[in-house]
C-alpha cells in the first residue's frame, strides 16, 4: 500500500498527489512551510492525511526554532499551517494537540521539547492507521454482498496516512471475504475520484469502474449499487456532513433509490462545538481549477466562476456515520456524543 507521508531523517516525505496516476514522485519538505505549501497547493489532501501532515509540521518548526525566540516561532509556525485549508477540522485537532503537549513541556530543556514534539507527531501518523483499520473492520459488516458500491472523491490511503476511511470499508470488506466491486465517481474539478482512487482501488486489484459525477444518478436507480460510502471533511453535532462537493447530491440521489448512505470519519472529523453543517467554513478554490484541465484552457477567457471545495450533506440523508469507535446512527446528537465521550 502506498506511503502518503513519511517522517525521514528529520523532514516530511508525502507523495505528490497532484502529479498521480501519471507519476509517483514524492516531495520531500524540511521546513514547515514547505509543508504548509504542500497542504495548501493539495500535494498532499484530505483530512486525516492533512491533520498529519500539519502535526509534521508543527515538528520541524520545533526543530528549527530558534531558542532564544522558541515561543514566539511555535506560534508562527502553528498559525501558519492553520491558515492553510479552512474546512477540514482534522488540521485544526492535530494543531491544537501538538501545541498541548508543547505547553505540557514548557520548563523542559529544548533538546527535550524538540524531540516529544517529533516523537508525538510521527505516533499520530501511526495512530491513523490504525484508526482507519478500525473504521474498516466496524464499517465492513454494512456492505452488501455481491454488489457495487459508490463512492466519491478519495477517502482511501491516500488521504489518510494509511488504509483510508471510505477505502478503508471497502478494503475491510474484500479482507473479509465480500465479493464487491466500486463504482468511483470522477469528482470534477480536481478528478480526485479518476486520479487517486481509481489507481489506489487497481493497486488493491479490487474490481473498480470510473463514472462521471452526473452518471450517478443514473446507476443508483439501476438497482445495482448497494451503499454509497464516502468519508468526511467535518462532521457537525447534528450529523451533517461536510465533504467533497458533489457528496450532497449523491446523498440525495442514494435516498431517492433506497440506497444507503454512509460516512467513514475518525473521531477527529467530529467538531461537536458546531450544532449544524451551516456553520461549516466551505473553502473556495481557485477559478482555473474549473476553467482548465492540465493546463489546457476549456472554459472562455473571463469566465466567472464558483469552485467550493465542499458540500455540506443534512443528516437526514446519512444513513450513518462509522469511526473506529463504532457505528454512529440518528439521533446524531445522541449517538455521536456517545462515541467521542467513550
Amino acid at each position: 500500500m502506498v506511503e502518503t507521508i513519511q517522517w525521514v531523517d528529520d523532514a516530511v516525505v508525502m507523495i505528490d498527489q497532484t502529479r498521480l496516476p501519471i507519476e509517483e514522485t514524492f516531495v520531500t519538505c524540511r521546513t514547515y512551510q514547505e509543508v504548509a505549501t504542500a497542504i495548501r497547493d493539495m500535494i498532499i489532501r484530505g483530512a486525516p492525511a492533512i491533520g498529519v501532515a500539519a502535526a509534521m509540521g508543527v515538528a520541524l518548526g520545533a526543530l528549527h526554532a530558534n531558542e532564544p525566540s522558541f515561543d514566539s516561532e511555535m506560534e508562527t509556525v502553528c498559525s501558519t499551517l492553520a491558515a492553510t485549508r479552512p474546512t477540514a477540522v482534522n488540521l485544526f485537532w492535530a494543531i491544537d494537540r501538538m501545541q498541548g503537549l508543547y505547553r505540557s513541556l514548557h520548563g523542559k530543556p529544548v533538546a527535550e521539547i524538540r524531540a516529544r514534539l517529533v516523537e508525538e507527531a510521527r505516533l499520530m501518523r501511526e495512530e491513523d492507521i490504525a484508526i482507519c483499520r478500525a473504521i474498516g473492520r466496524h464499517g465492513a459488516s454494512l456492505v452488501p454482498d455481491g454488489k457495487t458500491v459508490l463512492t466519491h472523491c478519495n477517502a482511501g490511503a491516500l488521504a489518510t496516512a494509511g488504509y483510508g476511511t471510505a477505502l478503508g470499508v471497502i478494503r475491510a470488506a474484500v479482507e473479509g471475504g465480500k465479493h464487491i466491486d466500486v463504482f468511483a465517481d470522477e469528482t470534477r474539478p480536481f478528478l480526485q475520484g479518476a486520479r487517486l482512487t481509481v489507481w489506489e482501488l487497481q493497486q488493491d486489484a479490487i474490481p473498480v469502474t470510473l463514472i462521471t459525477d452526473n452518471m450517478a444518478g443514473h446507476f443508483l436507480k439501476s438497482g445495482r449499487i448497494g451503499c454509497v460510502v464516502v468519508g468526511a471533511d467535518r462532521i457537525a453535532a447534528n450529523g451533517d456532513v461536510a465533504n467533497k462537493v458533489g457528496t450532497y447530491s449523491v446523498a440525495v440521489l442514494a435516498k431517492e433509490n433506497g440506497v444507503p448512505f454512509f460516512v467513514a470519519a475518525p473521531i477527529s472529523t467530529l467538531d461537536l462545538s458546531l450544532a449544524s453543517g451551516s456553520q461549516i467554513p466551505i473553502e473556495q478554490r481557485p477559478a482555473a481549477e474549473v476553467t482548465h484541465m492540465f493546463g489546457h484552457q476549456v472554459a472562455p477567457d473571463a469566465t466567472t466562476v464558483q469552485n467550493p471545495a465542499f458540500d455540506v450533506t443534512p443528516a437526514r440523508y446519512v444513513s450513518a456515520i462509522i469511526t473506529e469507535r463504532g457505528v454512529a446512527q440518528a439521533p446524531f446528537e445522541d449517538s455521536l456524543k456517545k462515541l467521542a465521550e467513550s
